[in-house]
């Protein structure tokens, strides 16, 4: 081995050298990162469907159309952005950029005088998102050792919902002195922590990758993945046809009789259950395997959805918030360390972007369509889809994506 590629190979282990509450210092500085862009983004988005509602006067579809595109945004652009950073090698450089991003796009929120501007604003803000999210989640994956994946990728996701919950806390706080007069002030004021997250990255060093042996596939081919991720994103397709966007979680909550703090604080209640649970449900994916932990997962949203569906007053509202993040924390950062598991380093960008993106793909679908439901039919509707969707993902990855290590089952063999 030549003397570069060894110091090459010496860095990256370094650097994937548990340090930090069983994780290296790349994971907890770039949990520290999502910590304040969570502030900033939490600030803004649980009072977004009620500025939209409340102030601009815009309809319940138009606040599916605008999440949809939003969140859609997100998911294709880290599709893109993880295969660019697979072809330049880079991952440090998108994940500056897209949190730099989201944190000019705040302020445009407080200049929005009608809906469409909300939509624009949020659609920048989304790409920022979109542009860093693949290459941060690939960066983490290197700085860690596969033995402790699922608790590097479990603390970074509990480290990113506690700013979800400060973030609300503070527009809450801000709300109960000055009421709906303080939404353009909140989206000015997010910009704040949203700088500080970008200050941190400076201290976050690039992973030395070893070379590629061959040419990196074109964007859209799907050769020589395994079969078994390929197996999961068929299951992640079929959870996301009903996966609106959680907008019309708040807006039920309101439906429901909850005023607006208390909808803010039902949102802190369900991150606060997220960012509990994150860290040891990482840890038990590293022991127990993926499988059990995302199947658990998607059982409880189809449990909570079929909860709001049938909720005929506000005081279940808090019960279903806070179970609700159970299911966020049992397959949000064990899918990831799943992909990572399955996917080599020279293609987990793209294999991150890729899983983000059929999420994505069905997110406008399901959005759009859960709004007309919504006005269509009514709220029922909506919750109803998403929990059939939801337990027709538990069903299939139990019977047909094996656990990581285990042999493809035959009938899904060619």
């Amino acid at each position: 081995m030549s003397a570069t590629r060894a110091a090459a190979t010496g860095e990256q282990d370094d650097l994937a050298r548990p340090r930090i509450a069983g994780v290296s210092r790349n994971v907890f500085l770039l949990g520290l990162v999502s910590f304040f862009a969570d502030v900033s983004s939490e600030m803004v988005y649980p009072i977004v469907p009620l500025f939209l509602r409340n102030t601009l006067g815009a309809p319940v579809l138009a606040v599916g159309l605008i999440e949809g595109v939003a969140e859609s945004t997100a998911s294709l652009g880290k599709f893109v952005f993880g295969w660019f950073s697979d072809r330049l090698r880079r991952r440090l450089p998108f994940t500056a950029g897209g949190y730099a991003l989201a944190a000019v796009a705040k302020p445009m929120l407080a200049a929005a005088t009608v809906w469409p501007f909300v939509l624009f604003a949020r659609f920048v803000d989304r790409s920022g998102k979109g542009v860093r999210t693949a290459p941060r989640d690939a960066l983490i994956a290197a700085s860690t050792t596969p033995e402790t994946r699922g608790r590097a990728f479990g603390l970074h996701r509990s480290m990113d919902t506690s700013g979800a919950i400060l973030g609300p806390l503070i527009a809450l706080a801000v709300i109960s002195f000055a009421g709906s007069s303080a939404y353009r002030p909140i989206f000015v004021a997010a910009v704040v922590p949203g700088v500080i997250s970008v200050a941190i990255l400076l201290f976050v060093r690039e992973v030395a990758r070893a070379p590629r042996t061959g040419p990196l596939p074109p964007l859209l081919s799907l050769h020589g993945y395994d079969r078994r991720f390929l197996l999961f994103l068929l299951v992640t397709l079929v959870f996301a046809a009903g996966n609106s966007s959680d907008a019309f979680l708040v807006l039920r909550a309101k439906n429901l009789g909850l005023g607006a703090a208390e909808v803010v604080l039902a949102y802190v209640l369900y991150n606060v259950t997220y960012a509990a649970l994150s860290f040891p449900a990482g840890g038990q994916s590293d022991r127990l395997g993926r499988k059990p932990l995302l199947i658990a997962g998607f059982a409880v949203f189809a449990l909570v959805y079929a909860g709001f569906a049938a909720a005929r007053s506000g005081a279940v509202v808090w019960l279903l918030f806070a179970v609700y993040g159970a299911y966020i924390a049992f397959t949000d950062g064990v899918g990831k360390a799943f992909v990572s598991d399955l996917v080599p380093d020279a293609r987990r960008g793209t294999a991150m972007g890729l899983y983000n993106a059929t999420t994505g793909a069905m997110l406008l679908v399901a959005s759009l369509l859960g709004g007309l439901l919504w006005d269509e039919v009514g709220p029922a509707a909506t919750f109803t889809l998403g929990a059939g969707t939801a337990a027709g993902a538990a069903l299939l990855m139990l019977v047909v994506v094996p656990s990581h290590g285990e042999r493809v089952i035959a009938r899904v063999d060619p």
